[in-house]
């Protein structure tokens, strides 16, 4: 009997069908960059996939994990000559092993208590981040050495397209392998009642944690990913302001699905492009859609257009 691809493998080589035809259809380098700018988001915003979606946790401090990525992919070249391809791996490490200190007295919060504490976290990296003039180069920033393979520079936005799409789909595999395995099931107990999770054998603590260092891992790759293709990085990418927009990325598009998550990502990038024929108003008319979306479909874009197709189909 010939075996049948699951969904999880089918909506991957979707996926990898869009990138490959973007890949060959975009015209020039301004569209390759614009897309690259959405496979990074998308793949920063797949960890709250996890943390949101899956697990049922809130966190307004993801730029911060952001912001510790894309400055290791500028410290860790200049100050101990790192191989830049290198860094997004240390910064992932380092990521992980911040979240993971400071995730548990964080995570015995619930609600607003543990949003506010997730914000004061990414407020503070942020501060370090633009204070320490010394080693971050403060407000105005860092240049981030770019990477030398076999003698070639990668600078062009055709290679960072390519890179950033890659790592975007081994993102979106392990997430939507992860949901298939006890750890996944586990977040899902997790999100539908701590304490029917508890009464089950599922230790809440540990598996709370295990959602948020996962986030900060993904956060922290894709800032080191943004940081090497920029050629620069600055504190604002660790900012409040980014956080926001990256939660407001995967509960646009659907925090519990891996495609929500890359069209959520997908709308907050190329709306900007598209408003600013509307200079004056861009601010506005974006937080309107937001909040059109938001209140008309409170389950996100994905989770509305499977329901409407159901229908359709019925």
């Amino acid at each position: 009997m010939p075996h049948r691809l699951s969904d999880r493998h089918l909506s991957v080589l979707a996926l990898a069908g869009v990138v490959i035809a973007l890949g060959w259809i975009l015209p020039n380098a301004y569209f390759l960059r614009i897309a690259t700018l959405v496979w990074i988001f998308a793949l920063a915003t797949l960890g709250l996939t996890v943390l949101i979606g899956q697990a049922g946790q809130v966190s307004l401090g993801q730029a911060g994990f952001l912001g510790v990525g894309a400055y290791a992919a500028a410290i860790l070249p200049t100050r101990y000559g790192l191989p830049p391809l290198a860094t997004p791996f240390v910064g992932a490490f380092v990521s992980g092993a911040l979240a993971f200190l400071v995730g548990r007295p964080i995570l015995r919060l619930k609600g607003h208590y543990l949003a506010i504490a997730t914000l004061g976290l990414g407020f503070l990296i942020s501060l370090v981040l633009t204070n320490e003039v010394g080693w971050t180069g403060g407000p105005d920033g860092m240049q981030v050495p770019r990477p030398v393979v076999f003698g070639v520079s990668l600078s062009q936005p055709s290679t960072w397209y390519w890179i950033s799409a890659a790592s975007l789909l081994i993102g979106a595999w392990l997430v939507l392998n992860l949901d298939g395995t006890t750890t996944g099931r586990a977040f899902r107990a997790l999100r539908d009642s701590e304490v029917g999770a508890s009464v089950m054998g599922i230790d809440v603590s540990r598996m709370k944690l295990r959602a948020f260092v996962l986030a900060a891992v993904y956060a922290s790759v894709a800032g080191s990913l943004l940081g090497l293709s920029n050629g620069f990085v600055t504190p604002d990418q660790s900012s409040f302001l980014q956080s926001v927009e990256l939660v407001t990325m995967s509960v646009l598009g659907g925090a519990h699905s891996v495609v929500g998550a890359i069209l959520g990502s997908a709308m907050l990038v190329l709306l900007p492009q598209v408003l600013t024929v509307m200079q004056d108003y861009e601010t506005l008319v974006l937080g309107a859609i937001v909040v059109v979306v938001m209140i008309f479909l409170p389950s996100g874009l994905v989770p509305a257009l499977v329901d409407l197709t159901k229908r359709l189909t019925r």
